[in-house]
């Protein structure tokens, strides 16, 4: 992922959201204040508003039900200085192309993160002079477009660079304490032991300053990985590594703790298909992980076969599939099932009450096959769900089985 955005675009990127329903009541140039739950943050797939043919994002929202974007990515200028840019080229002070993107998706009653830093060119952490001239120039971003999240991408080359590491993780800091309930998250590589010597060093980094983000991200594959076991093995890997770099229990470390896939072909030519998604959702979903999201919405597509050719594209997969199937799995991530084109009818109603089951309560977790009762009626979990009342959406996680 990281070779191919250098490749094809500005750079890469890596998305830091979580669960939960904290939000960051912000304004920006149009006006936005709302903000959605953290677990669509959580859940936003990769967008290259700029590069890469950009897809409609109206058009996914309408297919999948998403709501959440990570737009990327967000770097030093090329030429030097320690301002935001889109690409390296396209001041983040006089844009008006993303805007427009971001105010599409609120219109829809989406919202957007921004992901900095990624693979290739110069990051603002090693361009700035200091972690507080490096918040500096991202809170630029965080006023412009009123975000109410942001991931931090730090990998290959700047997470080799001990001083530039120092300034991100400061910078995240001091967003962190000056944007009350912004979410933020930090990514990094996977390895088969869940991350590699400098992502270690930069997880020791953010111990040091005393920074805890809404979680940290891996990034499983173009290490040699092979299909969605190896993706879990190295998660539960990192999840060791987090236990023992943070003095967290293994519970603590997996709500602090998400995956970033890619969709298809990876640069290294791996290839992780639908079934492998399933596979990592049903993972991080069961362990109660913070974050599931994937690189990205412009390869979520099917190559014509000029395009493919055995070869790693940003613009497509290279897996058969319809348009839009892995943005779905992050849907499901965030706790909504995915229209199917003919909206499913609600059960009818047994017309013998049956025996109602334990009431629900809102505090308590429930997971699928789980089954409760709530307005005279018992309802069965689809999914892992706490505090979400039975009934209240249509596609919500809980099953009408009758009234009791």
């Amino acid at each position: 992922m990281r070779r191919l955005r250098a490749c094809l675009g500005a750079a890469a990127a890596v998305t830091l959201a979580a669960a939960g329903t904290t939000a960051l009541v912000a304004s920006n140039a149009s006006g936005a204040t709302s903000a959605l739950g953290n677990r669509w943050y959580a859940a936003a797939p990769y967008l290259m508003p700029l590069d890469n043919d950009p897809p409609d994002p109206a058009a996914i929202m309408d297919a999948t039900g998403l709501k959440a974007f990570q737009l990327a990515f967000v770097l030093a200028p090329n030429g030097g200085g320690c301002t935001p840019t889109w690409g390296g080229t396209a001041p983040v002070s006089s844009d008006t192309a993303v805007q427009s993107v971001i105010n599409t998706i609120r219109a829809k009653g989406g919202d957007v993160s921004v992901s900095i830093g990624g693979y290739g060119g110069t990051k603002l952490g090693q361009a700035c002079s200091d972690a507080a001239s490096t918040a500096a120039a991202y809170q630029q971003v965080i006023t412009k477009y009123g975000l109410h999240a942001i991931d931090f991408d730090l990998e290959e080359p700047e997470y080799e660079n001990t001083a530039a590491v120092r300034n991100e993780i400061g910078a995240a800091k001091i967003l962190q304490q000056n944007n009350p309930g912004l979410y933020v998250s930090v990514t990094t590589a996977g390895t088969a032991d869940g991350t590699g010597w400098f992502g270690k060093q930069m997880l020791l980094e953010a111990k040091s300053q005393g920074f805890t983000p809404n979680n940290f991200s891996i990034m499983p594959f173009d290490g040699g990985f092979n299909g969605a076991a190896s993706q879990t093995s190295a998660l539960t890997n990192f999840n060791t590594i987090l236990q023992s770099i943070f003095g967290w229990d293994q519970a603590t470390a997996y709500a602090h703790e998400g995956f970033s896939g890619m969709n298809g072909r990876s640069d290294t030519g791996e290839y992780f298909s639908q079934a492998d998604f399933q596979t990592v959702l049903d993972y991080a979903t069961s362990h109660h992980m913070d974050r599931f999201t994937f690189w990205s919405l412009n390869r979520d597509r099917q190559c014509t076969p000029a395009d493919n050719g055995g070869r790693t594209s940003g613009t497509c997969s290279s897996v058969t599939q319809n348009s839009w199937d892995f943005a779905k799995y992050s849907v499901k991530f965030a706790g909504v099932t995915p229209p199917t084109g003919t909206p499913t009818p609600t059960p009818t109603p047994t017309p013998t009450p049956t025996s109602c089951k334990t009431a629900w309560n809102a505090s308590a977790v429930y997971t699928a096959g789980d089954e409760v009762s709530y307005g005279k009626h018992n309802w069965k979990a689809k999914w892992w769900t706490q505090n979400e009342t039975p009934g209240a959406a249509e596609w919500g996680p809980w099953q009408d089985e009758g009234a009791c």
